[in-house]
C-alpha cells in the first residue's frame, strides 16, 4: 500500500470517470489516458457497469492504476476489487467500509469535509482522505484550515477542480493529488474525442510538474 501511495503522490492527478457505455468506451478512454501520461483512473459506481469498466481498463491499459469511486457499500467494494480495482474512494466517511478495506490491505480514501470526519479517519488509521466537495465546501481556504490540526494527513481534493485552480490546490503542502472529471467529461466520452482527453491530461501533467517545482 505504501508503494501505491508514493505513486499517487508522484502522479498528482486522478481522473474521475463515469461511463454510460463501458463496453464501447472504457478501452479507448483508457488508451487516451495513457497517451496523456495519466497513471491513475477512478471509475465511479454512479453508473451501471462500473466493475465492467474497471476490468476492461485494468486488463487493457497496463500502465494505468485503476480504482473505484463513489463506493457506498462493502458489496460494491467487493465487486470493484474482484474486477481489479487497486484502490477504493468513497464520497463520505463510512467506518464499516474503511475497516473492511483496511483488513484487505486496500488503499481506501473516504470523503471528509469537517474536522470531526478528519478525526474519525485518523482514528481509523488512515493517512489520506478525500476533501469533497472541495470547492463547494470552502475550497483552498478551508482545506488549509483543516490541515492545520492534522498536518500528518494527506488530502485529495475533489469536486470543482479545473485547469484554472489545479495549480493552486497542488501547491498546498498537504495535497497529495487532485481528483477531477474535467478531462473526462461526459460530452468528451460520448463524442469519442479521445485526442482532446489526451490533450487535457497532458495539460494536467504540465501543471502538476510546475506546481511540484515551485
Amino acid at each position: 500500500m505504501n508503494e501505491l501511495v508514493k505513486k499517487l503522490e508522484k502522479a498528482g492527478i486522478v481522473p474521475v470517470i463515469k461511463f454510460k457505455n463501458p463496453e464501447k468506451d472504457a478501452l479507448p478512454l483508457g488508451k487516451a489516458l495513457e497517451k496523456g501520461k495519466m497513471t491513475f483512473a477512478e471509475v465511479t459506481f454512479r453508473a451501471e457497469g462500473a466493475e465492467k469498466a474497471i476490468k476492461i481498463m485494468s486488463e487493457g491499459c497496463p500502465s494505468l492504476i485503476v480504482g473505484a469511486g463513489t463506493v457506498l457499500s462493502v458489496s460494491q467494494a467487493d465487486k470493484a476489487l474482484e474486477a481489479g480495482a487497486k484502490f477504493i474512494v468513497s464520497p463520505g466517511f463510512d467506518a464499516e467500509l474503511v475497516s473492511y478495506a483496511l483488513k484487505k490491505n486496500v488503499l481506501v480514501i473516504p470523503g471528509c469535509e469537517t474536522a470531526s470526519e478528519f478525526q474519525a479517519a485518523v482514528k481509523a488509521g488512515l493517512g489520506i482522505v478525500k476533501f469533497f466537495p472541495a470547492e463547494q465546501s470552502g475550497g483552498i481556504a478551508k482545506l488549509k484550515a483543516l490541515s492545520a490540526p492534522f498536518p500528518f494527513v494527506k488530502i485529495m481534493p475533489t469536486g470543482g477542480i479545473s485547469l484554472e485552480n489545479l495549480s493552486s490546490y497542488l501547491s498546498c503542502p498537504s495535497v497529495i493529488a487532485c481528483g477531477g472529471s474535467f478531462m473526462v467529461k461526459d460530452s468528451l466520452i460520448e463524442s469519442e474525442r479521445w485526442d482532446k482527453v489526451s490533450e487535457l491530461c497532458l495539460d494536467c501533467v504540465r501543471i502538476a510538474e510546475e506546481a511540484k517545482n515551485e
